[in-house]
């Protein structure tokens, strides 16, 4: 619901009463709210100069009936009414169109686990901000893009197979939808054009597909892109070289293995650079941690890259290369400072993602790369999202920032899938089942390292 009190240019559209009947009789109806800042001070009857501000102002918004609310940054905060000066810790994000996304629904996850970009945590979305005048339509545009993007989720979550090969797609919920709305917004105001006098209309595009205009979701609103530090950058294999000087080289495969006796073993496999080791049905901490020191002893041996899985903190203290978290876990590792323990390390990061709001998460915390599953159907592992498809690779492909490897994960078994997968975009495949169940594990691996090539 864009509740089109006042307009991009600051102008008043509907008087007190039809505000008061709009919070009464629709508020309730609406699944997503979208004031602009000064639409939003209007119904608060309050300023909001600062993301503290912003934040309570949300949470008040919800008060008023509606499910989820998204206040835009179209307007930035230094943008005022009256005289207040502008804080100095707010310089940063001038360059930024920071909208604030807050929701009373539940967390997706069935175990209440949150994830970055649930909207019951409290999300900021950013985006570049475009230095245009042709803005007219902005709200609408985007209101109605959040509204389309919903109906696609609906549509394939009650018309489709869920093997159908569009997780993504059946995983729209609102936060999905308001980063695809943002992306598409800022695509139309980037190609903005003046037509007669006044602000030009924003132009309509189409579906979100470049890292341009796609948002990230941010941990501070506060700093500036360029004060979060990235994780270890690491190149794809098939980069040019002057691209990979002193950098990390993703390997073409990423073995995906749960014991330390399956590291050492395929840490002696020719032409395997990456294993990731993936602990099951074990908490005793000092248990976990003889399990990943053991391997990061064989792989130290091998001159071999060990990814931990989830369990950063064993990761830190062994001293291994690099820690793959998925989106629960990143959120935990967030909310315990693990992410500076990891900085202070110079490691590596690789996110899990499985939805557009998951993508938006993982480009905010600036990884070493991102993997997308799964791809097509899996047993190795319980998934709580549908198969992506060669589809949703090639789009996560675009939304990727070109230098961001990007690696596919879920039912890759042979030769013919890994170069379909490859051709979709994908720089680099993790595979499990492809492997450890092969008959002869070095083919194996040979046969996905060719085709990958």
């Amino acid at each position: 619901l864009d509740p089109v009190m006042i307009s991009t240019s600051g102008h008043k559209l509907i008087d007190d009463d039809a505000k008061a009947a709009m919070i009464e009789h629709v508020f309730s109806q609406a699944d997503v709210l979208t004031p602009n800042k000064f639409e939003a001070e209007a119904l608060l009857g309050r300023e909001l100069n600062s993301p503290e501000d912003v934040e309570a102002g949300a949470k008040e918004l919800l008060g008023m009936g509606v499910k989820s609310v998204l206040i835009k940054g179209g307007h930035s905060l230094a943008e005022s009414k009256s005289s207040t000066p502008l804080r100095s810790d707010l310089n940063a994000t001038v360059g930024y169109a920071q909208d604030y996304f807050l929701s009373t629904e539940p967390p997706l996850d069935a175990d209440g686990e949150e994830r970055i970009c649930d909207g019951c945590r409290g999300v900021w979305l950013r985006s570049d901000r475009y230095d245009s005048q042709n803005t007219h339509g902005t709200g609408c545009t985007l209101s109605s893009a959040i509204a389309s993007a919903l109906a696609i989720g609906h549509q394939q979550r009650d018309l489709v197979s869920a093997t159908s090969g569009t997780g993504a797609a059946r995983a729209v919920y609102a936060i999905d939808a308001c980063c695809l709305a943002k992306a598409y917004v800022t695509a139309g105001i980037g190609k903005g054009v003046q037509l007669g006098k006044g602000p030009g209309p924003v132009v309509h595009t189409k579906f979100p597909s470049s890292h341009l205009h796609f948002p990230s979701i941010i941990l501070d609103p506060k700093k500036k892109t360029s004060e979060t530090p990235a994780f270890l950058p690491m190149v794809k294999a098939q980069a040019p070289s002057a691209e990979s000087r002193d950098k990390a080289t993703l390997g073409k495969i990423l073995l995906i293995v749960d014991s330390a006796e399956w590291v050492e073993r395929l840490a002696k496999v020719k032409g395997i650079t990456d294993i990731q080791l993936r602990i099951k049905n074990e908490h005793d901490p000092e248990r976990i941690l003889a399990t990943v020191k053991q391997s990061q002893k064989a792989c130290n041996a091998a001159g071999v890259r060990l990814w931990i899985n989830d369990f950063w903190e064993a990761a830190v203290e062994a001293g291994c290369f690099g820690v793959h978290l998925g989106q629960e876990d990143l959120t935990r590792c967030v909310d315990n400072g693990g992410l500076a323990k990891l900085h202070e390390r110079n490691m590596a990061l690789g996110i899990s993602t499985h939805s557009y709001a998951e993508l938006s998460a993982a480009i905010g915390v600036r990884p070493s790369y991102i993997s997308l599953g799964p791809v097509f159907g899996t047993s190795s592992k319980n998934v709580a999202f549908d198969p992506q498809g060669l589809a949703t690779v090639y789009k996560w492909r675009e939304l990727l920032c070109p230098d961001m490897p990007l690696v596919a994960i879920g039912g890759i078994n042979d030769k013919e899938t890994a170069a379909k997968v490859k051709g979709a975009g994908a720089d680099c495949i993790a595979v499990i089942g492809a492997v450890t169940k092969a008959d002869d594990v070095d083919a194996a691996c040979q046969m996905l390292i060719d085709a990958m090539e």
